[in-house]
């Protein structure tokens, strides 16, 4: 199925939100580099937690992109994309387009770039990162390391820039691609479902939870997905 044969008309919103997670990740991390770390207080580990989420934020931000559903302009759409995938540690959104194009076309076969056919976590984790960590992005990330300590404390450089990175890889892993896509699954879009919890589905993975959702209506952007799970909610219940 081509996952952009179902888009909604693109909402102008979709820029606001968009510049709105990027900001947040921006003026979160400045603050951040400069916070004192101790580790008795508990604002560190949840400051930690919030720029992962952020972190994940991006991600969602270049993968809506890869959709057309940042801006109905092209150009502007494309833009932050790009943007948002090199703010995650140099993702580059021209490799990230056609992988995730890949994954709709394909899902759950052997040529899904995003699916194992075992249901071992790290196994899987493994092959997923190796679909989208290249030795550019190790290089460019260790560059700016040692430009940024010139500057910044170390600590606060692994704490709140390289730690939720990676912790964002296996949020956007497990609640977006391993959960969704293990085991078996009969449904046209061979992907499962969490139950209906908006706000853990927010706070999981941006409603990326609600994954046979994405696939059946991948031109929905993901602030809108809790409404796409509403109404087949609301079609099961009368069905």
């Amino acid at each position: 199925m081509n996952p952009e044969n179902s888009r909604s008309s693109v909402d102008p919103k979709g820029i606001l939100i968009a510049l709105t997670i990027i900001v947040l990740w921006f003026s979160s991390l400045i603050f951040l580099l400069n916070y004192p770390i101790s580790w008795s207080n508990p604002l560190v580990y949840l400051a930690i937690l919030i720029q992962m989420h952020l972190y994940t934020g991006l991600f969602i931000t270049a993968h809506d992109a890869m959709h057309g559903l940042v801006s109905s302009d092209k150009k502007v759409n494309n833009t932050i994309g790009w943007f948002a995938a090199l703010l995650f540690s140099y993702n580059f959104y021209g490799k990230l387009f056609p992988k995730h194009h890949e994954h709709h076309r394909f899902v759950a076969t052997s040529q899904d770039p995003d699916y194992h056919e075992s249901d071992n976590f790290l196994a899987w984790y493994f092959s997923f990162i190796k679909q989208y960590v290249s030795i550019w992005q190790i290089l460019l990330m260790a560059i700016t390391f040692n430009i940024l300590k010139l500057f910044i404390p170390v600590e606060n450089l692994i704490i709140f820039w390289m730690l939720p990175a990676v912790l964002s890889t296996f949020q956007l892993f497990y609640f977006g691609t391993y959960l969704p896509h293990k085991g078996e699954s009969d449904n046209k879009h061979h992907s499962s479902t969490q139950a209906k919890n908006h706000l853990w589905a927010f706070l999981t993975c941006y409603f990326f939870g609600y994954h046979y959702e994405h696939h059946d209506s991948p031109g929905t952007p993901w602030w809108r997905l809790w409404k796409i799970k509403e109404n087949q909610s609301v079609s099961q219940g009368h069905s």
